[in-house]
């Protein structure tokens, strides 16, 4: 006689309630956005970053780590990574145009936006247990929608005419676009313990850090964000320039013999 299991599936609380949170701000970032309060909209995909950013590292904590919060989290990345900062970047700077090319290529940017947001984290999920924790293999989707969030941030806290900017924005979506889809290494920062000590030194320069960003959040955190983005490009040409001298190196000793 085969045995029924009546028990509900159960689930670890404490990891998949932050992500749940990093959730509920990606979906409120979205209902303010169509309001028209784009700055706290980008406030809250900024929160949903952080959270994202714990859930992972609580899970690992506590060792509570499941491929149901796995899959969980990734989902939460969509709403609030893919389809948040693309909803609010067309609606804060390209939805003026209602007609011509302009128009179309903005929805067209935004959209490629949120199909390589998908198909980074499908590539994640799928070799996160064989690449190195160092790095990530293309811009991270946090990351890139920092940039355009931050971007946001910053042409309405500088009160310019948007519409000046509908190309170079368009141009910065795209490129996000590409960089998440690509084979580019980018630091990670999993490698940070936390359970571990460290000087006072440390806890001083994160409190100025800190300090920093409050002096003007727009300004700092999209020159930081930006320069993150920036890295892998130019950490990638600084490599690739190192093999091509080395091999140019081996190649005159060994014509030299």
């Amino acid at each position: 006689m085969i045995k029924k299991n009546n028990k509900l599936p159960a689930v670890y609380l404490l990891p998949n309630l932050v992500t749940s949170a990093a959730l509920f701000c990606g979906f409120y970032s979205i209902i303010i956005a169509i309001s028209g309060n784009y700055i706290e909209s980008a406030i809250y995909i900024l929160f949903a970053m952080i959270l994202d950013g714990l859930d992972g590292r609580v899970a690992r904590m506590t060792n509570t780590q499941t491929s149901f919060g796995e899959y969980f989290d990734s989902l939460s990345d969509m709403l609030c990574f893919g389809v948040a900062p693309a909803l609010l970047i067309y609606l804060s700077s390209l939805s003026m145009f209602s007609s011509g090319y302009l128009a179309k290529a903005s929805y067209i940017a935004c959209f490629i936006y949120i199909a390589s947001t998908a198909i980074r984290l499908a590539r994640f999920n799928s070799r996160h247990q064989t690449t190195d924790k160092k790095y990530f293999i293309g811009l991270a989707s946090p990351a890139a929608a920092a940039i355009l969030i931050c971007y946001v941030w910053l042409l309405a806290d500088l009160k310019v005419d948007i519409s000046s900017y509908v190309l170079l924005t368009i141009f910065l979506i795209v490129t996000l676009s590409i960089l998440m889809i690509s084979n580019i290494g980018y630091i990670s920062f999993k490698d940070i313990n936390l359970k571990q000590k460290v000087p006072y030194i440390m806890l001083f320069s994160i409190s100025l850090i800190i300090s920093f960003i409050s002096f003007d959040p727009p300004k700092v955190l999209f020159i930081f964000f930006l320069l993150y983005g920036l890295s892998g490009p130019i950490l990638y040409l600084t490599r690739r320039l190192r093999r091509n001298r080395l091999n140019d190196t081996e190649y005159s000793s060994k014509n030299n013999r």
